[in-house]
């Protein structure tokens, strides 16, 4: 079982550590920062949900992926300042594969929000012409406990990199590497992978659950030039110790495949972490280049 090596859990503390824990574990995650995203509410200096698209947030043929759109709209919109949240669904139609799109924003839509559980969602559209809508999404999530007064906004500054086909793809820099059997794993929580109640954060999880889509498709195809049209993803439990397996299966022939992928817990009996359902559209003609 890996070490869990986040900053802790922060239902376990006291009310006057809860926010500079908060702030700590924030700032130390990259998800939103190595992305460039900005979070409303919780970010000092934020008025729009706004994110760069980067070549390492695009597939082959220069397509916008399924993982960076789940961290530009993380669902469900549950903000840290009134709960300590967790998705549990996370469900995303990609309209339009953002070729030639600068920026996204997140245009954000909240359902509902009880005492456990809410309900939102979103359209993601590009920052400089609102009408060109790259994505929607919805999804749930819960509540994992109350926090106490005395939130503040967070100084969080985002990494600014210059676009380029050179960037390192996600999956090398969210640490998703080939394990003993050949499946790809995330070896252990870190700072940067965790969320602020110490389990894996949806970010890395969606990485990984995309790579291991991607690699099979191109193993069982023989191409890798696949386009993203659905990707929904259930967090069935929480993932806190280590290696996380990522696997995928693919489902059906022709054109339009589906995909079936798996996270599992290896340091906690195999128990499944998150599943996730896609479809994919093979590329038959010639794009632009990334």
């Amino acid at each position: 079982m890996a070490a869990n090596d986040s900053y802790g859990d922060i239902r376990t503390l006291t009310p006057a550590e809860h926010w500079k824990h908060f702030e700590k574990s924030w700032v130390a995650l990259q998800s939103y920062t190595y992305l460039g995203k900005g979070t409303r509410y919780l970010d000092v200096g934020v008025e729009q949900e706004i994110m760069p698209l980067r070549h390492d947030m695009r597939n082959s043929t220069g397509g916008i992926m399924a993982a960076p759109l789940c961290i530009a709209s993380p669902e469900p919109c549950w903000r840290d300042d009134e709960c300590v949240p967790a998705p549990v669904t996370m469900s995303y139609d990609i309209l339009d594969t953002a070729h030639g799109v600068k920026r996204v924003e997140v245009l954000r839509s909240v359902i509902s929000i009880g005492r456990q559980m809410g309900f939102s969602r979103a359209r993601i559209v590009d920052a400089d012409d609102h009408d060109r809508v790259i994505a929607i999404s919805t999804g749930s999530g819960v509540s994992l406990g109350g926090v106490p007064p005395g939130f503040y906004l967070v100084d969080n500054p985002v990494t600014v990199l210059e676009d380029s086909p050179d960037l390192p793809s996600l999956r090398d820099v969210f640490g998703v590497v080939a394990g003993p059997d050949g499946a790809l794993q995330i070896d252990k929580v870190t700072p940067a992978l965790s969320s602020p109640h110490s389990a894996l954060h949806l970010g890395p999880i969606n990485i990984a659950l995309e790579a291991a889509a991607m690699d099979e498709l191109e193993r069982t195809t023989g191409t890798a030039a696949f386009q993203v049209e659905h990707w929904t993803v259930l967090m069935v439990k929480p993932g806190y110790h280590g290696p996380f397996v990522a696997r995928a299966t693919v489902v059906g022939r022709g054109a339009r495949v589906g995909i079936e992928a798996t996270m599992t817990d290896a340091g906690n009996g195999d128990r499944i972490i998150a599943t996730a359902s896609a479809s994919f559209r093979r590329v038959e003609t010639s794009l632009p280049s990334r």
